[in-house]
This record gives structure tokens, C-alpha cells and sequence, in this order.
């Protein structure tokens, strides 16, 4: 029994030897081995660290590497409160300082003063409460908020009549210093510093104890209004994402992209601030900042200048002629059809003031305004009659009214006789493409008789058309963009109105994809307007490359390539023997296609469509046979149609001249 017991006791005695082992070796490794890596997780936990004021967003270049916006200095005084600084001296350097700075000081409230009252006045304060409330505070049962409410209360409007004017400004200047937490750096003045309170403070701060001067920033846009929509803005955060920002570690008074790109790139454009340890009330620099990284647009900002005044002057121009009552905007946009990339994008509007025009920029129009596109989409309209096999290369047909039962008259713009397949995109012939969608449709026409049609073929032509990238999103990265209204009746008739044009409608970016993939042989590729984005430099050079904008193919569109030949064919014709022979300098060699569209708006703001107007668009490329841009011109409104005048402005088309003329001088 005795030698059990001695065998247990001594099992018992090796484990508690082996654990004390295991004890002063982990001991060890805390103490001594890893004594550095838990210094750094404890300083972690308990040391502060605070951002730095805000550090300078990006540059945006044009496609030459033309500065478009950059950052602008501004001149900003700041106070600093001091460890073991004293009211009374604070109060001094406050009446000191008013004295050569300029304040909203009107924005001094009452109860800043009050708040300021309790402090220089305390042996007044004190006068003010009883023995039982002071003591009712001593034993906790009053809060400090309650206490203090107290102090408020007790002060009347007479004991605030020692405050003048001039101490009324040292009031104000004292709350901003005390503004926020005691280790920041408390914003005096921000805005409209001039030079004299700048030097002041600069010259003075070794003797103003806490003020100090620094430099913050603003947006410059080096060349105005110029394209001044889509580049965007920046502001405050919006509440509705407060959350979002604040994980990423955003501060709520951050300045941020409210807009456009500088709202698509914030995370690109975006400074990293400075970062301070807080450090026995003070703050050391434990991170440079740095400034955001640059964006490299697509666009050329000489094309940009002049497609802008070439708006400005001919909208201008065409409100002076007769019938253009409604005509109020144009847009314009030029890209590289074998890649998607955007060269110039413009929208103008001119509204009356008064006795006067004046324009403003409607750029993002393009994205959220679709229109009636009329005999611009013809040429995809052509393409289903030859993919479902109802039309071949080279068929003639002949161009006369169509009447169904109850309806008026659907005809082209005149009696254009015997057309083929080419001659009728040429002179933009209606019934060769009724007589198409008719076929697609499966339906039996007689003249002046019903008209029964497969719905099925509203579908055909949809799923075509989306290939083009007419009725569905164009993939365009900046901002939230239309897809533009789809038409749900199915009468045979609007089958017959979709075919040519006036039906659905679609936006400008959605009408310039569908010619960019016409001109790219069927390739429909993502519009887009940033080309590089390059890391900021620490000079006014550009900075190393970091990323490239690579083009990026959507879908090639599901039809012969004969097909889409033959659909260009037409569209040289066009421009050659047809209704847009004078559009485009033929020395380009143009192809391209016109467009009328019936349009139908609403005058008087009461939500009833009560006015007939026409609607101009056209769509090209050159040279034809190797593409360097498209183009997409659109004028809405241009005409009202019941109108005692029958005069309609060539706006459309000055427009697309004078545009295409510029893209091909700057573009030699």
C-alpha cells in the first residue's frame, strides 16, 4: 500500500514539475521573446491616433495630358489649444486677435455668450444657486448637465448687458477656439482669408499660443464649365450614406464625390490624410499624407471646347428662326467606334431669362433623357427582315401608302416608287420597312383592311435591337443612365411604328453605341471616359502609370457579317446619293443615316400631352471603310407641327457639319 501511495505522490510531484516548466516557459516567451510584439498590441490599445486636415484628391487629365482640375490652396487659420492653458489667457488672445481678423460675428448665438458668461463671470455664477442645489450637485444628486442647465437658466438678459459689441466679437472668436476636441486643430477661418490676416498670424504665431496658419484645398477647373457636369462635384457627406462612408473609415465632416466621376472614382481621387499619435496632449506625425491618384480622361478637351460653342451658337442661332417655340437643347456625342471610347460628349439647353438666353450645361441629358429616334434605327430594322429571312440582299419593293382598318395612312415622307434594299435606307423609305415588319410579323395585308400580326415579332425585333444596345443599359460608368421607355402595346400597328423608329425610345448614349457597333462590324463595346489612372507625383508632372483603361466587349451582334455589310452599304449611300449627302464633308467619306422623328410633349407643365413637335437626330462615321469616330447628333422639339408656319430649322444638320469638321482638324 505504502509503495502505491510513494508511486502515485511521486506521478503527482512530475506533472507539477513539467506544468511549473510550462509555466516559467511561456513566462519567458511573454516577458522576454515576445515582449516587443505585446508592447505594439498594448500601444495599440491604449495610444490615440488622429487624422490630419484633409489631404488633396487627385488631378484629372484629358486624353493629352491637358490639366483639367487640380487643387487649389486655400489659406486657412487654425487654433491649437496649449496643455495647461488658463481661460484668462485664452480670453486674452481673443481680444487680441479680433483686432485683425474678420469673423461672421453676427453668427454668435445666446447661448454662446451664456456658455462664455459662466466662465468669466464664476464668482457671479456661484452667487446665483443655493447652498442646497451646490450641494445637491457635491453629493450627486444632480447631474453635471442638470447643474449646468441651472447656471443657464439663472442668467437674465441685464447680466449679459456688460458685453458690448467688441466683446461680443472676442466671444465668438473664443467659442470657435474651443470648438471640438482640445487636441485638434480648431478651424478659425477657412474661407476668404486675406492676405493681411494670413501674414499676421504666419508672423505672430510664436506670441499667439496656439494660432497657427495651414493650407486646405479646392477644386480648380482649369478650363470653366467646360465639361463641367460629367466631371462632377464634391460636397458633404448625404445621409443616406453616412454608413457606407463611415466603414470605410470615412470622418462625417470628410469631403467626398457627390457627382459623376469624382463620385464613381472617390475611392481613386480620394488624399490619405495625414496621421498623428496623440502623445502628452500633443500630436506627433506618424504618417505622411498623400495626394489622390491621378484619372487620364478619354476625352480630347480642344474637341470638348469646340463642340460646346458649336452647341451654344447654333441652339442660339435656331431660336432666332421661325417655328422653334419648343426647341430648347441638342446633344452631341463623338467616340472611337473600336473601342468605345468617348472623344467629346456635350448637351446644351437654353432657357429664357428674362429679356435674354442663357445656357446651361445638360450633359447628363444623354444618360437620362431618351427620345423618339425615328429613321436612325432603320438600319437595324433591316438587319432582322434579312435574319429571319424575310428579306434578301438586293429585294425590291415598292414604296406606297399602307392603310390598315380605322387608322390613318402610314406612308414615307413622299412617294418614293420602286426601292432596293440600299435605295430605301438612302432616302429613308417608311413602308420598305411596314412592308418588312409585316412580313417578320407573319401577317396578310389588304389595303384599308385588319391587320393581324405574331406579338412575337415586337420580341424579334427587341432582342436584335438590345444587341445594339437600344433598349437596355449601355454599361457606361458614371452615374445611373435610362434604358429608356419601352412601348407595351402590341397592336400591329406599333409594330409597323417600332420598324422606322417611333415607338420605344432611347437615350443618346444608347443611339451612339447602336452606330459604334455598326461602324465596328456588329462589336458593341462599353462606352467609357476613363483611359489610365496614373499615382500622384510629387511635382506637377504626371505621375507613373498604375492602371490602364483596357476596351471591353459587350456581345457581337448575332448576324452575318454579309448582313451588316450591306447595312453599311446603305449607310454610305446615305450620305452619298441620299438624304444626308450634305450632313458630313464627303472628302471624309462619311457613312451615316438621318432620322425624323413625330415627338409629343407636355407645354404647360399639367401632365397632358398636348403638342406635336418633330424631333431631328442623325448617327455616322468615317471614314467608312476604317472608322476613326462616330457620331451621334440630337435635337429634339425642332419644329411644332400644327403650326401656322411650315419653316423647320436645319439645326440638326449645321450641328453634325460644323462637329464632324472639328473632329477632323483637331484629328488629322
Amino acid at each position: 500500500m505504502d509503495k502505491i501511495v510513494d508511486k502515485r505522490f511521486k506521478i503527482l510531484k512530475t506533472i507539477i514539475i513539467i506544468i511549473f516548466i510550462y509555466i516559467i516557459i511561456k513566462l519567458y516567451s511573454l516577458m522576454i521573446m515576445k515582449q516587443k510584439y505585446y508592447k505594439e498590441v498594448l500601444s495599440s490599445l491604449v495610444i490615440e491616433y488622429v487624422d490630419g486636415s484633409v489631404a488633396p484628391r487627385g488631378r484629372i487629365y484629358d486624353r493629352n495630358y491637358n490639366l483639367l482640375v487640380d487643387n487649389k490652396p486655400l489659406y486657412v487659420i487654425s487654433y491649437k489649444k496649449k496643455k495647461g492653458i488658463t481661460f484668462k489667457e485664452e480670453k486674452a488672445l481673443a481680444y487680441e486677435i479680433i483686432n485683425y481678423l474678420e469673423l461672421p460675428y453676427h453668427k454668435l448665438s445666446l447661448r454662446q455668450i451664456k456658455d462664455y458668461y459662466i466662465l468669466d463671470q464664476s464668482d457671479n455664477i456661484k452667487k446665483k444657486l443655493t447652498k442646497e442645489e451646490i450641494k445637491k450637485y457635491q453629493n450627486h444628486l444632480l447631474s453635471a448637465e442638470e447643474f449646468y442647465t441651472l447656471k443657464l437658466d439663472r442668467i437674465t438678459e441685464e447680466d449679459l448687458m456688460i458685453y458690448d459689441d467688441h466683446d461680443k466679437k472676442a466671444i465668438y472668436l473664443y467659442c470657435l477656439m474651443n470648438n471640438g476636441y482640445y487636441y485638434e486643430d480648431h478651424i478659425i477661418k477657412d474661407k476668404n482669408v486675406s492676405d493681411s490676416e494670413y501674414a499676421y498670424i504666419a508672423e505672430q504665431n510664436h506670441l499667439l499660443n496656439g494660432f497657427k496658419t495651414m493650407i486646405s484645398w479646392e477644386r480648380e477647373y482649369l478650363y470653366g464649365n467646360t465639361l463641367r457636369s460629367l466631371l462632377g462635384s464634391i460636397g458633404s457627406i448625404q445621409e443616406e450614406e453616412v454608413d457606407m462612408y463611415l466603414a470605410k473609415g470615412y470622418e462625417l465632416n470628410d469631403i467626398v464625390g457627390t457627382s459623376y466621376i469624382e463620385k464613381t472614382y472617390e475611392d481613386t481621387l480620394k488624399g490619405q490624410k495625414e496621421v498623428y499619435k496623440v502623445q502628452d496632449n500633443n500630436l506627433i506625425l506618424y504618417k505622411e499624407g498623400k495626394r489622390g491618384k491621378d484619372l487620364v480622361l478619354t476625352i480630347d478637351i480642344n474637341l470638348q471646347i469646340a463642340i460646346e460653342s458649336i452647341l451654344e451658337e447654333e441652339i442660339l442661332k435656331a431660336k432666332r428662326e421661325p417655328n422653334t417655340d419648343y426647341y430648347n437643347r441638342s446633344y452631341v456625342i463623338i467616340s472611337e467606334p473600336e473601342t468605345g471610347a468617348i472623344l467629346a460628349i456635350s448637351g446644351k439647353q437654353i432657357l429664357n431669362s428674362g429679356a435674354n438666353y442663357k445656357f446651361i450645361d445638360y450633359t447628363t441629358g444623354l444618360l437620362t433623357n431618351p427620345v423618339v429616334p425615328g429613321s436612325i434605327v432603320k438600319g437595324a430594322s433591316m438587319l432582322v427582315g434579312y435574319q429571319t429571312g424575310v428579306l434578301q440582299i438586293g429585294d425590291v419593293k415598292k414604296d406606297e401608302c399602307i392603310k390598315i382598318l380605322a387608322t390613318p395612312k402610314k406612308c414615307s415622307w413622299k412617294t418614293l416608287g420602286n426601292l432596293n434594299d440600299l435605295q430605301a435606307l438612302a432616302m429613308s423609305s417608311n413602308v420598305y420597312q411596314f412592308k418588312i415588319a409585316m412580313d417578320v410579323g407573319g401577317a396578310n395585308y389588304v389595303y384599308n383592311g385588319p391587320l393581324k400580326i405574331n406579338i412575337e415579332a415586337f420580341n424579334i425585333y427587341r432582342k436584335l435591337f438590345n444587341q445594339f444596345g437600344l433598349g437596355v443599359e449601355t454599361g457606361f460608368e458614371l452615374g445611373k443612365e435610362s434604358v429608356g421607355y419601352i412601348g407595351n402595346k402590341t397592336d400591329a400597328g406599333f409594330l409597323l411604328d417600332f420598324s422606322m423608329g417611333q415607338y420605344d425610345s432611347y437615350t443618346a448614349m444608347q443611339i451612339s453605341q447602336y452606330i459604334n457597333t455598326i461602324a465596328s462590324d456588329g462589336n458593341r463595346y462599353k462606352p467609357y471616359i476613363i483611359k489610365a489612372i496614373h499615382q500622384a507625383s510629387d511635382n506637377n508632372e504626371i505621375g507613373p502609370l498604375f492602371k490602364t483603361k483596357e476596351k471591353e466587349l459587350l456581345n457581337i451582334v448575332d448576324a452575318n457579317p454579309l448582313y451588316l455589310e450591306r447595312i453599311k452599304a446603305g449607310f454610305r449611300l446615305v450620305m452619298t446619293n441620299g438624304l444626308g449627302n450634305s450632313y458630313i464633308n464627303p472628302s471624309y467619306q462619311p457613312a451615316g443615316k438621318t432620322g425624323t422623328s413625330e415627338t409629343f410633349i407636355d407645354t404647360n407643365n399639367d401632365n397632358i400631352i398636348d403638342t406635336e413637335t418633330l424631333t431631328n437626330a442623325f448617327i455616322g462615321y468615317a471614314p467608312y471603310d476604317n472608322p476613326k469616330m462616330a457620331l451621334a447628333v440630337i435635337s429634339p422639339d425642332i419644329r411644332k407641327v400644327n403650326s401656322n408656319s411650315t419653316y423647320q430649322t436645319t439645326v440638326n444638320k449645321r450641328i453634325t457639319r460644323r462637329v464632324s469638321d472639328a473632329f477632323f482638324q483637331i484629328f488629322k
